[in-house]
């Protein structure tokens, strides 16, 4: 079981996107078993998989999320759904993701996370990553989608993770900003001893022959950090992508050939890089 991580400490950069269709590409493309996990509490990949409708009625019949696995005993939480209740802790084991399409699971995302306390140091930031090992018989490729915030959520998918994927756009302030966001994995890298490694960069929002999109390739080619981390593969800007998301619509779904064959391709190059 491969576990990837998709990071960026900037919004609109795409993160969601990438890691969503990736998933869905592996299930459906390649035909390999994925499950998708939303530690961001916007709980955007959520919503690109489930309907508003659906979401609500499945928080409501008490099903399992993010928020599930990170609970702990005796902890008050108040609902938007449900009220105010005392939450004791499931069993990992018992933890059940809902399933999208066939090979294609997904724990959904919680803004309960927002309410909830989880500071380092009382063990909380290792639950995902017990979760994921009493379930690694189970899936070939975990995807987890995190919050643009060094937080104690991006903390415990690092931890869980085997690699990280930055998606990028190539505009400057993106381009610059990830230099922090390695400086900010590195710190945790240290203080944790992880082992997770950066299986690459992937531009994203593309617009080809223009001026940024050749700097944004020279500055990466150049960059001792980031040099032969950048993907061959790239996605294209399209508004298509992102006003049919929200319909639950995959870029596999669409009638674009080009960004459904940039989406393969680079499900294909994240193959090859986490093998």
């Amino acid at each position: 079981m491969k576990i990837i991580s998709c990071i960026n400490m900037k919004g609109g950069v795409a993160k969601t996107t990438i890691a969503v269709n990736i998933a869905h590409c592996l299930a459906t493309r390649n035909k390999v078993k994925v499950l998708l996990i939303d530690v961001d509490p916007q709980f955007n990949a959520t919503q690109c998989l489930m309907s508003p409708e659906v979401y609500v009625e499945y928080v409501k019949e008490g099903k399992d999320t993010i928020k599930t696995i990170f609970e702990r005993d005796n902890q008050l939480h108040v609902s938007m759904v449900n009220g105010a209740n005392i939450a004791n802790s499931k069993d990992l084991r018992d933890i059940k993701p809902v399933t999208i399409t066939e090979n294609f699971d997904l724990i959904p995302g919680s803004l309960e996370l927002f309410r909830m306390e989880m500071s380092s140091g009382n063990g909380v930031e290792f639950k995902l990553k017990n979760y994921l090992n009493i379930n690694n018989d189970k899936y070939d490729y975990v995807i987890i989608d995190t919050p643009p915030t060094p937080s104690a959520w991006m903390t415990s998918a690092l931890l869980a993770s085997d690699y990280y994927l930055i998606p990028v756009k190539t505009d400057p302030l993106s381009l610059t900003g990830i230099d922090l966001l390695y400086s900010v994995v590195n710190e945790k890298v240290n203080n944790y001893g992880m082992s997770i490694k950066c299986c690459g960069v992937v531009l994203t929002m593309v617009e080809i022959n223009t001026i940024s999109f050749t700097k944004a390739k020279e500055f990466l080619k150049s960059d001792k950090r980031w040099t032969g981390k950048t993907f061959a593969s790239y996605l294209s800007k399209r508004t298509e992508i992102a006003n049919n998301q929200t319909k639950q619509k995959m870029i596999l779904d669409l009638n674009d050939l080009d960004v459904k064959s940039q989406i393969v391709a680079i499900t294909n190059e994240l193959i090859e890089r986490t093998k």
